[in-house]
């Protein structure tokens, strides 16, 4: 399955992605602004892995974001259960070389059209880490709206944080 962007392409895993994963990801100024589960280092062995997670999904709900079939980022809904079943959580993040180039809120715009298209949602949420004002300016320009502030909410590095909660709705 692919999304076609401008200049990039949204596209389901392969087995082969893992070097440009590796190397894409492994950069403690992405790392710094996702949660803990994301590894820093980045190795090999943990592209391995979540590729392999990644590749046979059904639904797909997580994309290798790419440009000449390299991996240069990561986009996927978290669809969740119970009481939050029509309001996945999006997360992304795009390799540093590529940063303000008008990507992310692309692959934002795309991802959201897909999910809206694809499953029984009504939002798409994404919280974003009080120290990263430039993955608010992405949601913004992608159409997500700032609808709170939970003050003191995260703890990243060892520094407690503001967390700020985005979402999109669904067009009626």
């Amino acid at each position: 399955m692919e999304l076609n962007g401008n200049g990039f392409t949204l596209r389901t895993w392969k087995s082969d992605d893992s070097e440009s994963l590796k190397k894409n990801a492994d950069n403690t100024n992405i790392s710094d602004f996702l949660f803990d589960r994301f590894p820093s280092p980045y190795t090999l062995a943990e592209a391995h892995h979540f590729i392999g997670l990644k590749m046979n999904q059904d639904p797909v709900t997580n994309f290798a974001i790419t440009i000449n079939d390299e991996v240069i980022g990561v986009i996927g809904l978290d669809l969740r259960e119970d009481v939050y079943s029509k309001a996945p959580l999006l997360g992304y993040w795009l390799s540093e070389h590529l940063w303000g180039k008008g990507i992310m809120p692309q692959a934002i715009k795309l991802i959201v059209a897909y999910g809206f298209a694809n499953f029984p949602i009504v939002r798409i949420q994404a919280g974003v880490l009080g120290n990263n004002p430039k993955s608010m300016r992405v949601l913004e320009k992608a159409g997500f709206t700032k609808e709170a502030v939970l003050k003191n909410a995260i703890i990243k590095n060892g520094i407690i944080l503001d967390e700020h909660i985005y979402a999109i709705l669904k067009p009626e």
